[in-house]
């Protein structure tokens, strides 16, 4: 390892793209202060614009006539002191080192990976889990099948008045029973037309619709979250409770 001089002076180098400590030699002139300092910030000496920030003191300019002269002792350097370069260039000749969006990625082929020994695919498939378990056919059946006894056990029908998840102010009317393609997971889903707007959607997902209703009024979800019962309007009960007043 190349010895160091007892002279040399650790710094604190500090761009828009990088930060780095460095020891920084006083002999050095600021040109070649400038010509070191490119490899770490990516700015071109001629384009910098060096501050020394030491502190509790003012921020100093490094900067001389001749700069292939002056020396960088001439500013008081003191150990870990910040030198910031900014990059004079204009916005459109700066390089954005840290956008990856332009950078070419390696995307690895699906049937490359399917026949690579050692992933994750591979161990679902020794173990048989997820879709490669023989039985998933079977488990989904029997769900969706549970999930339309849950709708009997219920009395889920079209028409019926409902609270959603025990929340007494989630009232409305089921308006649909049945598949809804457009949401992920098999099986039936409740259409409830709510009372007050506060709902997902119109009863239209994804562009089909499956019931109408106001604005956020309409909400798909499970059997389970479904208490069917003789639930008043929540605008009725209100008009009641102001003629109490």
């Amino acid at each position: 390892m190349a010895s160091q001089s007892a002279r040399d002076v650790p710094l604190l180098i500090r761009s828009v793209n990088a930060s780095a400590e460095r020891r920084i030699s006083p002999s050095w002139s600021v040109a070649q202060l400038r010509a070191k300092l490119e490899p770490i910030t990516g700015v071109p000496p001629s384009c910098q614009k060096l501050t020394l920030r030491l502190p509790g003191h003012e921020e100093v300019v490094i900067e001389a006539q001749d700069e292939e002269v002056t020396q960088v002792a001439h500013w008081n350097l003191q150990a870990y002191a910040e030198i910031h370069v900014k990059d004079l260039r204009p916005p459109s000749a700066l390089t954005n080192l840290t956008d990856t969006s332009a950078v070419p990625k390696y995307t690895m082929p699906a049937s490359t990976y399917a026949s690579l020994p050692a992933t994750v695919l591979a161990w679902k498939k020794s173990q048989k889990l997820g879709r490669f378990d023989p039985s998933l056919p079977e488990h989904e059946a029997q769900k969706i099948q549970s999930l339309w006894d849950e709708i009997g056990t219920r009395g889920i029908t079209l028409g019926r008045r409902c609270r959603l998840g025990s929340e007494d102010t989630r009232r409305g009317t089921v308006a649909y029973v049945g598949e809804v393609e457009e949401i992920p997971g098999k099986g039936p889903w409740i259409g409830v037309e709510l009372d007050e707007p506060v709902g997902k959607n119109d009863g239209s997902v994804g562009g089909k619709r499956y019931f109408s209703c106001g604005e956020h009024r309409g909400v798909f979800v499970r059997p389970e979250r479904v208490e069917i019962g003789d639930w008043g309007l929540l605008m009725e009960e209100d008009d009641e409770d102001l003629e109490e007043l």
